[in-house]
């Protein structure tokens, strides 16, 4: 099992390799640890790592994937990025940002609507193609005036992460 944590400012890719009982091997950036892993009380786990022994406390913070981890030393957020995470923040960002004229779907989702086809100008704010992922659908909007340059996907399509739907130009 894989995730992206979001530690302060650094993105790491964290995955479990194995585990049997306590202990647990995982990957940090490709870097393997072998842990030796128990819950002591609710949200406060021991951790014996080469010999010593951390103790760590995640508190959950508004939701349930981001944590305040405190350690001896020192306490810092954490995120958990999943596909939901990035659906979210693609919503909130919205998908055309300046100098950037492709329009991709931050997850895999099925293409529901077009309602502009190559060759249209289109006004910021404007719906360029309606996504479903996760039984809900989201809007991709022009976030300036812009031209219809290409379009990659159809009604119906399935499309993958990160693929790009929709090409635009700098209105003339």
């Amino acid at each position: 099992m894989a995730y992206e944590i979001k530690l302060e400012h650094r993105n790491a890719q964290i995955e479990v390799l194995n585990r049997a009982g306590n202990k647990v091997v995982i990957a940090v950036d490709d870097r393997k640890y072998e842990l030796d892993i128990v819950m002591v009380e609710k949200g406060v786990y021991s951790i014996l790592y080469n010999g010593h022994s951390y103790n760590i406390e995640l508190i959950e913070g508004e939701t349930s994937k981001e944590y305040i981890v405190n350690t001896f030393a020192r306490s810092f957020e954490a995120e958990i990025i999943d596909a939901e995470t990035k659906y979210q923040q693609s919503r909130k960002l919205g998908t055309d940002a300046e100098g950037d004229n492709d329009i991709s779907s931050p997850m895999p989702g099925k293409v529901v609507k077009i309602p502009v086809k190559v060759g249209d100008p289109v006004v910021s704010g404007q719906t360029l193609i309606v996504v479903e992922a996760m039984k809900m659908q989201s809007e991709f909007k022009a976030t300036a005036d812009r031209t219809v340059r290409e379009i990659l996907v159809s009604e119906g399509d399935t499309v993958n992460a990160h693929q790009v739907m929709m090409k635009l130009e700098e209105s003339a």
